[in-house]
Formats: structure tokens, C-alpha cells, sequence
């Protein structure tokens, strides 16, 4: 998910208003959705031109930062926006993603404040707003009810989409996703209604202001460099990029099957928080899980696959949601675990 003006998806005044053509049975499983070929014809894109004119401003802004790293821009300054696009990095990986969205691991107060001005200061939305996303993302993936669709294309499914106004099937199915967890979390209830407040202060001002207050940096590649370049960065995968494997195990903390602290930061930095006891119950995948779910749904290639159930059947969003398989809760592997884990998804 990339950066918004405000703070908040296209237009969302606009999109929360938006009446979807095609009102759509839910009962909230990704199991008993179809994709209606007539609704998809009548949808009108609608060009966002805010949140056009906000990203090319970024974009450009984000190139000019760059050439000051090596022409203009003191020392101190390119290592201070490498620390600021990290940190904004692992707010999203860490934070957003495995810890509220997933719900892989659990932390305490410290470490979800922390987390919580990393996200903000990666400028992508409020972390309700980008959980419930990335929720009806995971639940409906490449349907018209996924943010994101791959089916519209790759520009659209990596930045299209925060150019133009929700599909209706987005709104509609968006709101059978379970988010009383976010609903219930003080911490994001905060940051969701000081959003407007906290994006800018954390995204733009506080960053472009230490250099110049510390070092004595110039206040235009100050600001060229740690206000725009952080929000770029920070839109590396930090060790995101087994997708396939995270579809079908959204619940590992590791987001991954394989590798290490190499090119999986995000799990360094989780697994160091646990040793100091702020994050805990720890979720991961057994290999004799990895193994039942490859032969029952894998392509074949690494072990003897069984055709007979679809691959996309009982989709879920994270640990917690009301499809999940009861076998994947009494396998799950937790580190760091409190008495009774198991037994409970909330």
C-alpha cells in the first residue's frame, strides 16, 4: 500500500458516501463470492486528481532527494533519512501488517505506540483504514472486492488504485470484515482520530526539522530529502516477498517459509522485541503443516498434489477470522506463548 493525501484512500469523504450498482449478498466468506461481469461494465473509474497531483509531487520530490544524497546533502542527513524510511518500513511490515492486520504475534503497549508512529510516518493511512484493506484483500483477493485487484492490471494493482475512487464491491464487502479487534485497541483508536494531526507532524515536519536543528542541514535538502525520500523507501518488502506463501499462512509472524535475517528485517526485529518481552505468542507454521496444505493445494512441485479441493477455498485474512481451519489452529507453532493461547482466537 502506497502513500495518500490526508491520510486517507481516494476521496474517502466521497467513498464513504459511495452507493455500490449492485447490492451483493454477504455473508462475510470469500467462499460465496462471484464476480457479477455486468456490474464490472457499468463501473466508471473516477480519477482522484488530488491523489494524482500528491503522487507525482512525491514521486519527483523523491528523485531530487536522491540526487541531493550525492550532491548537496550532508553525511548526517542521508544516514538520518535511511533511519527514518527503515523505521517507516517496519511500522508497515511489522506493524501494520503482521501485528494488527494478521494479528501473527502479539505486543505490548510500548512496542504498539512505537509501531504505531513508524506506520504514520510511512503515510499510508490510519492503520484501521489499512487493515480493513488489506483484510478484503487477503478475503476476496483479485475479485472486484479486492482493493488491489490483479485482474486490472499491474499499474493499477501496485498504485492505480489509490488514484481512483473504490469499486462498490470494495465498500459493500469491506464492511462484512471483522474489525472489532481494531475497534477495541485504544492505541489505533487514537492514532485514527488525531490521523490529520500526527501524518504530518511524524511524516514530514519532525524528520525535516532535526537536521537542520542537530546539524545545521540546508531546510530545502533537509526537506527534499527526509520528508519525501522516507515515504519511498519505506515501500520496500523488509521481507514481505513470499506472497504465495503468505496467502495461505497469513498468521506466521515470519511472513515467510524460508530465509533468513538477511532479507527478512521485519522478523529481526520481532524476534528481538520478544526476547525483551515486549512482543509475544509468536505464531508460526510447522513443516508438517507446510506438507498437508502442499499436497492438498500445491501445484506439484514439491510434493504429490491432491486436486480434489479448490485452492482458493476458505480464504482468510489472519489468525482470528471466523473461516479459519481448526486444524491450522491446533498445529500452529507459538513462541514466546502465554498459558491457554491455543484454545482462543480473541
Amino acid at each position: 500500500m502506497s502513500p495518500n493525501l490526508f491520510g486517507t484512500t481516494a476521496a474517502v469523504i466521497s467513498e464513504a458516501s459511495q452507493t455500490p450498482d449492485l447490492k451483493v449478498k454477504s455473508n462475510g466468506s470469500s467462499t460465496s463470492y462471484l464476480n457479477n461481469k455486468e456490474n464490472n461494465k457499468k463501473y466508471p473509474w473516477k480519477i482522484v486528481w488530488r491523489n494524482v497531483i500528491a503522487f507525482l509531487y512525491l514521486h519527483f520530490g523523491a528523485l531530487y532527494g536522491l540526487y541531493l544524497f550525492f550532491d548537496g546533502a550532508k553525511f548526517l542527513t542521508v544516514l538520518w533519512t535511511i533511519l527514518v524510511a527503515c523505521s517507516a518500513a517496519v511500522g508497515i511490515t511489522a506493524g501494520a501488517h503482521r501485528l494488527w492486520c494478521h494479528r501473527a504475534y502479539k505486543a505490548k503497549w510500548p512496542l504498539r505506540v512505537i509501531l504505531m508512529i513508524f506506520q504514520t510516518t510511512a503515510f499510508q493511512n490510519h492503520l484501521y483504514e489499512w487493515v480493513r484493506d488489506h483484510r478484503v484483500h487477503h478475503k476476496f483477493t483479485d475479485t472486484d472486492a479486492d482493493p488491489h485487484n490483479a485482474k486490472r492490471g499491474f499499474f493499477f494493482s501496485h498504485m492505480g488504485w489509490l488514484l481512483l475512487r473504490k469499486h462498490p464491491d470494495v465498500i459493500s464487502k469491506g464492511a462484512s470484515v471483522d474489525m472489532s479487534d481494531l475497534d477495541s485497541d485504544p492505541v489505533v483508536v487514537w492514532q485514527r482520530r488525531l490521523y490529520i494531526i500526527l501524518m504530518p507532524l511524524f511524516c514530514f515536519v519532525i524528520p525535516a526539522w532535526i537536521p537542520c536543528y542537530f546539524w545545521d542541514e540546508n531546510p530545502m535538502n533537509s526537506w527534499s530529502i527526509s520528508a519525501t525520500d522516507n515515504v519511498r523507501v519505506a515501500l520496500g518488502a523488509f521481507g514481505e516477498g513470499w506472497h504465495n506463501y503468505h496467502h495461505v499462512f497469513p498468521w506466521d509472524y515470519k511472513a515467510a517459509e524460508l530465509g533468513d535475517y538477511s532479507v527478512n528485517f521485519s522478523t529481526a526485529f520481532i524476534d528481538f522485541f520478544a526476547k525483551i518481552g515486549w512482543a509475544y505468542d509468536l505464531k508460526t507454521v510447522p513443516l508438517e503443516m507446510i506438507e498437508k496444505r502442499a499436497k492438498r493445494t500445491g501445484d506439484g512441485t514439491r510434493i504429490e498434489h491432491d486436486d480434489s479441493e479448490n485452492h482458493h477455498e476458505g480464504a482468510i485474512w489472519g489468525w482470528g477470522d471466523k473461516d479459519m481451519h481448526q486444524e491450522d489452529i491446533e498445529m500452529v507453532h507459538i513462541i514466546n506463548s502465554q498459558p491457554n493461547e491455543k484454545s482462543k482466537l480473541f
